[in-house]
């Protein structure tokens, strides 16, 4: 089977897209999201969709089956805020392990079959790693600018309890993504560099991917684009790039910027547009499809896909339309200064 690098040399790689969209479409109650396992829980949990993975697999392993119908090389895991620090919103700490390691198996299985029907196109599976709700940049208390609610040692041991159960779940790659703040995603490369030196194992690939929240061009943190690169260089990540927050009109000036600057592979997957007055996305899977196909031509991406607001039919319509052009070209990296 090929690797992850064979394929991304070859093509434009596809990344799966909303997983949140595609669980709402389900109209789930309380008395679905707590299951047999939770039903006299104390707190109510509907809303808390990574418990899906414990409580309605079969529902989790459906979606991710559309998407890679539609195409999908990559899928991610249904673990974005599957850390002792967000589960704690409901008391569900303790679940942290086993939610990440039940995701990946879901997410693998669905991935061995389609891998198993055309082993020429192999499917793989990415740990999804969310920046967590608590931040290591910004203070909660605007009258205490100093004050954090979390310390970086915390958001490692967190971090790197998610890794672990991502791992041994038997994903293939590492997602850090929808980064406001670099300080947290460079918590989750810690933990995860400090995880495979300690069970004495290769490293898996690491994709990161941050979130530029409006027209400035900056993180939520502050950062530039070329500030937020050069700050998680250091991981040698397989791919670096951008998703959330922005459509992919909005989004294209900071993907044309990556792509000047990374040295390694660049990710794009927007939302399906702004949302409008109700929260909701309206851009068809057309219109995505064809802003995706122009960074392509462009030359700006290798690994392109969806993120809110986005379906199995954005899914689809993007891959027909980069299917066939060039990948982006990895830069040759000078090792001597001139």
């Amino acid at each position: 089977m090929k690797s992850l690098s064979q394929c991304a040399a070859e093509r434009i790689l596809i990344i799966d897209g909303a997983m949140g969209t595609m669980i709402q479409r389900y109209k789930l109650e309380e008395a679905d999201y707590r299951g047999e396992r939770f039903k006299d829980y104390h707190l109510d949990v509907k809303g808390n969709n990574d418990l899906l993975n414990l409580t309605q697999p079969q529902i989790i392993e459906a979606i991710h089956r559309e998407y890679l119908e539609a195409g999908a090389d990559i899928i991610e895991t249904n673990t974005f805020s599957s850390t002792t620090i967000a589960m704690a919103d409901y008391d569900m700490q303790a679940l942290a392990f086993e939610l990440n390691v039940a995701a990946a198996q879901i997410a693998k299985r669905a991935a061995n079959d389609y891998t198993a029907k055309n082993p020429d196109k192999p499917r793989f599976v990415a740990g999804a790693i969310g920046p967590l709700n608590k931040t290591l940049s910004l203070s909660p208390d605007v009258n205490n600018p100093g004050f954090r609610s979390v310390t970086f040692d915390e958001v490692v041991t967190a971090y790197y309890e998610q890794i672990r159960g991502l791992h041994e779940g038997g994903v293939d790659i590492l997602l850090i993504e929808t980064i406001f703040d670099t300080l947290n995603s460079k918590a989750a490369i810690f933990a995860a560099k400090k995880y495979f030196r300690d069970i004495k194992q290769p490293e898996l690939p690491i994709m990161i991917s941050g979130t530029i929240t409006d027209a400035s061009g900056r993180t939520l943190s502050g950062q530039t684009l070329e500030a937020f690169y050069i700050s998680v260089m250091h991981a040698k990540p397989f791919s670096v790039g951008l998703n959330c927050a922005l459509g992919g009109e909005q989004m294209r000036p900071h993907v044309a910027e990556l792509a000047q600057i990374a040295g390694c592979y660049v990710s794009c997957y927007p939302n399906a547009g702004l949302p409008n007055a109700f929260g909701e996305y309206d851009e068809t899977p057309h219109d995505t499809a064809c802003i995706i196909e122009d960074f392509a031509k462009e030359g700006f991406v290798n690994i392109v896909g969806g993120c809110c607001g986005t379906t199995p039919d954005h899914i689809r319509h993007i891959a027909q339309h980069v299917a066939k052009i060039a990948p982006r070209p990895l830069p040759v990296q000078e090792t001597t200064l001139a």
